[in-house]
């Protein structure tokens, strides 16, 4: 399960939608607006679905983690809009029946997800100035 939207992340209903009978557990990341970046005060960070292909690309991450481990079910939900410090940016689960193959398959999709971002960020500071990230 893929999921992009501009409503809060419950990373309880997230983990609701994976977890099953044959899973042993359920690893979950939850990504957080920290205060600050770059050395400098957050005001805000936005992320963007400029091309509408962030979907697509979080189904490729998911595509792959599922092919490296034997996973009962992953979810991967990604807000975007404008977010404020401490609001919940990323959310993934993974569902598997032992925990050696559901936390790697759970860093993998996050050092993924940082790689290939799949949105626009653009990061404003306190003191007025503005970094951005993009495709």
């Amino acid at each position: 399960m893929v999921e992009i939207t501009a409503e809060p992340i419950s990373p309880e209903v997230i983990v609701n939608r994976v977890k099953g009978d044959k899973s042993g557990g359920v690893i979950t990341y939850v990504g957080l607006i920290r205060e600050s970046s770059r050395d400098k005060k957050v005001a805000s960070v936005e992320y963007c679905d400029s091309d509408g292909k962030a979907a697509s690309r979080l189904e490729e991450i998911a595509k792959e983690t599922n092919q490296k481990w034997q996973l009962n079910a992953i979810a991967i939900c990604h807000r975007t809009g404008r977010l404020k410090v401490g609001d919940i940016n990323l959310v993934v689960a993974i569902a598997s029946a032992h925990r050696k193959e559901g936390f790697a398959a759970c860093q993998y999709v996050i050092d993924c997800f940082k790689e290939k971002l799949p949105t626009d960020k653009r990061e404003t500071y306190l003191d007025g100035s503005i970094w951005t990230e993009g495709k």
